[in-house]
């Protein structure tokens, strides 16, 4: 019967220790809050945010990630730009270093928008606050929501800041049957 309680007592522990180590170092879960990124990830939806895999390679183009946002914030955005891009918009139209660029994930909210752009017109140097220069510097990375009519992103506060960034959206795991893996385009980005 000890026996039995020590190897219980062992378990549960290697389970907890388990648990905090993918909760604080592989994956942590998140719950989508707004309509910012809809239809990509609507509201209430959950989501598995991979904490280790952006630090091994870095933050791409078009992937979808969580960042700290504010001090009680967390924001789920896609990457339109990183550091050395030159981004500009051109009546809905993006183009990356001079390359005009897909955006397979506004196809909806373009066929549903309630003005003449979601995204409008813009620079770089129009949405970095510190240097209104047309590349993005070292270390920053400018963000957008896939619903732009509502999105509040780099368009209102700026680029942000890459250590701000928890993590790369993993999957989508709630509900049930809307799981999905990769979140990333299958676009080129002018690389």
């Amino acid at each position: 019967m000890r026996k039995e309680v020590i190897e219980w007592i062992v378990a549960i522990i290697a389970a907890l220790a388990i648990f905090f180590l993918v909760t604080n170092f592989v994956a942590k879960s998140y719950t989508v809050k707004g309509d910012s990124m809809d239809p990509t990830l609507k509201d209430g939806e959950r989501v598995a945010v991979n904490l280790f895999d952006y630090k091994l390679g870095d933050i791409k183009k078009g992937n979808v990630i969580v960042f700290h946002a504010t001090k009680n914030a967390d924001y789920v955005k896609r990457v339109i730009g990183t550091p050395g891009d030159s981004i500009e918009y051109k009546k809905d139209k993006l183009y990356v270093n001079g390359k005009k660029v897909d955006e397979p994930y506004l196809n909806y909210n373009e066929k549903h928008k309630h003005y003449d752009y979601i995204t409008g017109s813009f620079k770089t140097k129009d949405i970095d606050r510190e240097t209104h220069k047309n590349k993005i510097p070292k270390g920053k990375l400018l963000v957008l929501g896939d619903n732009r009519e509502v999105s509040k992103d780099s368009r209102s506060f700026g680029l942000i800041d890459k250590d701000k960034v928890v993590g790369k959206v993993w999957f989508r795991y709630w509900p049930l049957n809307g799981m999905k893996f990769g979140f990333d385009p299958d676009t080129d980005y002018g690389k």
